[in-house]
């Protein structure tokens, strides 16, 4: 450390404490960063930096993000060094007041329990800080020493990474939220992503890059109208767009089993009201008609928090609509004074109170008090919880260009094509709602984005009756079958006339008739359909006019025998992993709730009795190992070795049902010269759904495979799954 940096970090300290510090109290500041400094000396943190650079970091974040004051501010700058203090706790308490040592012994004794390896649960964790912190400023000053070390993660040794990623995400994120610091809740969120699950969070922040220029020019075209429409109606106001967390599009990829290029609401419009708090929520309602006057509104999702705002403080509307070019838009509606308490916590109730500094704390922190101790887990506002309940009787759905469709409640996704045009959905196999894959008897919910999946060889078929409910949708269909089976039956009536031909048997009414009664049919119009569809074989007419026994059933083609391949044993894979502090005697294996091959991001974890596993990062069980026991954790990386080994992995293919689908996929392997272990495929309501097993030589050839599959006609979806 020099003394350049510390110069540089104590006026940027400086800078953040103008709105909280008065004149008078800078000196307090002064004296307190002596103190640290010269009890700091050369130590340093987990991350690597200087203790005293991380102190000054702290208290700025306590001064600049979160608006909190002197006490706050000298309590953050002492943090780390109130037990090697040259002066004892009666001075610090002469100098800087009483609440500022009871601080320090708060924060004091909640870091002795780091050191403890104890079982971290959420719930737990959270009881224990509150025993522990006689003031709910501990928890804050602790809270930003996480997201300080956080941001500087790339620095700390590569095991310490992971767990402090996952307790980061598992328990101060939501801490965070509780407390209603949303912007730190979001970076702590995006941060420990980046670190345990750094292939998607790279996928995505490069996604969001490329797509830069057209979302601001979509931000542009939707803001414009809004903007004049608002001046217009005498509205002070600012515009401002977001696009949303990195963490939250990962969230909504995995939830909705939806690629990037399928999230729709990817960015927000915030529109922030110069308004007085007596006219703010009447105006805030103003602003929303204006906007749903010139945009279609999502009826499923408006957010009334203006009326009822959520217990830590947060208050605003938010209405999701159809923007350009059938885009959807978050729009986010509130004052200025919602907006200072969504960015800097409730603290910012007392700005509008007349209060400064810390005056009116008190009252806030036994607010935040009552939060963290109420029994409820995460808030959820009532209308999170529950759809719209405006329309009982109907549903109001969209188009992929926007465009809003009413059905009768209890509608489905073969509804919703007929809806569109008769041949949508004579052709429907499926569809897409909210982006992800769907039968054609799923039932629509209010708001549902809807995209139909159609198939050149999809026909209407009769069991489509028993779950439509439109009587447009059950007109339709039984039109089609009708004009169907007299198509079909004018085909089977010339098959069979050919074929008794060739027999040498005579064409005639007896004939048919013989047939409709040995069938037991009512017409000779149904007789000719089933011959056409293949449900009567043209050879057991033969064998019935000849009066012979019914025919052998024919056999079917055997599917081609499954290639065998032997289990290769871990311990093969010793070459190809370096394990850090190892402990020896201990085996270690590739775990089979995740499959890890070459190439992944992995992270070892010493189990009871099974020695090492190796995981992905991305595993399901990884962020509950990696929170709960931290202490198990060892890190873990490949290394290149001429020795060439194969590893099991699963791939699923969703797509339109198509036979020549299977073929393809196999094509696509035997030009990779990998192995399959096994190919389980179903077609179902014209739908394909495979799961394969590969044996690759590293994620490299995994990912190239999955992107050629990806490209075949008809495959709707490629996804790597684990066991």
């Amino acid at each position: 450390m020099n003394s350049q940096e510390l110069q540089s970090g104590y006026r940027a300290l400086l800078r953040a404490t103008r709105k909280t510090v008065a004149p008078e109290d800078i000196g307090k500041i002064r004296r307190a960063l002596d103190l640290a400094i010269d009890s700091c000396g050369d130590c340093v943190t987990l991350t690597g930096k200087a203790q005293i650079l991380h102190a000054l970091s702290v208290a700025r974040i306590i001064a600049g993000e979160m608006d909190l004051g002197l006490t706050s501010i000298v309590t953050a700058l002492l943090h780390d060094s109130y037990n090697k203090l040259t002066i004892t706790p009666k001075e610090v308490e002469k100098e800087f007041g009483k609440k500022v040592v009871e601080i320090l012994n708060g924060f004091s004794r909640i870091s002795s329990i780091e050191s403890m390896q104890s079982s971290y649960q959420a719930e737990n964790f959270r009881k224990l800080l509150l025993s522990l912190a006689d003031d709910v400023r501990v928890i804050l000053i602790k809270m930003v020493e996480r997201l300080e070390y956080m941001r500087n993660l790339d620095t700390a040794p590569e095991k310490e990474r992971l767990p402090l990623a996952s307790e980061t995400y598992f328990l101060y994120a939501p801490l965070t939220h509780r407390l209603g610091f949303y912007n730190i809740k979001l970076e702590m969120e995006d941060l420990a992503v980046k670190y345990l699950e750094p292939d998607q969070y790279n996928y995505v922040e490069n996604r969001l890059k490329q797509t830069t220029a057209s979302r601001n020019r979509l931000i542009r075209e939707f803001s414009q109208p809004l903007k004049e429409k608002l001046e217009k109606n005498g509205f002070k106001f600012s515009i401002k767009s977001r696009t949303k967390s990195i963490h939250s599009i990962m969230l909504k990829m995995k939830k909705q089993g939806v690629e990037f290029d399928e999230i729709y609401d990817l960015f927000a419009v915030r529109i922030i009201l110069d308004s007085d708090v007596e006219n703010e929520k009447s105006e805030c309602w103003r602003a929303y008609s204006i906007v749903t006057d010139l945009y279609q509104p999502n009826p499923s999702r408006l957010r009334d928090w203006i009326s009822v705002p959520k217990s830590n403080g947060y208050e605003s509307l938010h209405t999701t609509v159809v923007g350009p070019r059938g885009k959807w838009v978050e729009v986010q509606i509130r004052s200025t004074r919602m907006d200072e308490i969504a960015e800097k916590g409730l603290a910012a109730h007392f700005k509008y109170k007349g209060m400064k500094g810390e005056g009116g704390l008190d009252t806030w922190l036994t607010k935040m008090r009552e939060i963290l101790e109420s029994s409820e887990k995460e808030e959820s506002s009532f209308l999170d919880q529950i759809r719209s309940g405006l329309y009982t009787d109907e549903v109001f759905v969209f188009t992929p260009k926007g465009d809003l469709r009413q059905l009768p409640a209890g509608a489905t996704v073969l509804d919703f094509a007929f809806e569109i045009h008769t041949d949508v959905g004579a052709s429907c196999v499926g569809g897409k709602v909210n982006g992800k894959n769907v039968t054609i008897k799923h039932i629509l919910q209010n708001g549902d984005h809807v995209d139909i999946i159609r198939s050149k060889n999809q026909k209407p078929k009769r069991d489509w009756l028993s779950f439509v409910v439109t009587s447009k949708a059950r007109t339709k269909i039984k039109l089609a079958l009708n004009e169907e089976k007299t198509r079909a039956a004018a085909e089977g009536k010339e098959m069979l006339m050919r074929r008794l031909k060739n027999w040498k048997m005579p064409y005639g009414y007896t004939v048919i008739q013989r047939l409709i009664n040995h069938y037991n049919l009512k017409t000779a119009q149904d007789l000719y359909f089933l011959i056409e569809s293949g449900k009567i074989e043209l050879l057991e007419i033969k064998e019935i006019l000849q009066k012979d026994q019914a025919p052998q059933p024919v056999a079917q083609a055997p599917l081609p025998a499954e290639k065998e391949v032997k289990d290769i044993g871990d311990t093969q894979y010793a070459d190809f992993l370096i394990i850090e502090d190892r402990m020896e005697g201990l085996d270690y294996r590739l775990s089979k709730c995740c499959n890890p091959v070459f190439g992944d991001t992995v992270f070892g974890f010493v189990t009871i009795s099974e020695g090492i596993k190796i995981h992905r990062t991305s595993c399901p069980n990884a962020h509950n190992m990696m929170a709960r026991y931290p202490y198990r954790v060892v890190s873990a990386r490949w290394i290149k070795t001429k020795n060439l080994t194969y590893f099991i992995t699963s791939i699923k293919i969703t797509g339109v049902e198509d036979i020549s689908i299977v073929n393809k996929i196999s094509d696509i392997i035997t030009k990779y010269n990998v192995t399959i272990r096994n190919f389980n495929y179903n077609m179902e309501e014209g739908m394909f759904e495979g799961i394969l097993n590969l044996l690759v030589p590293n994620n490299d050839v995994l990912h190239g495979i999955i992107r050629k599959i990806h490209a075949i006609k008809g495959v709707l979806k490629v996804i790597r799954i684990n066991s």
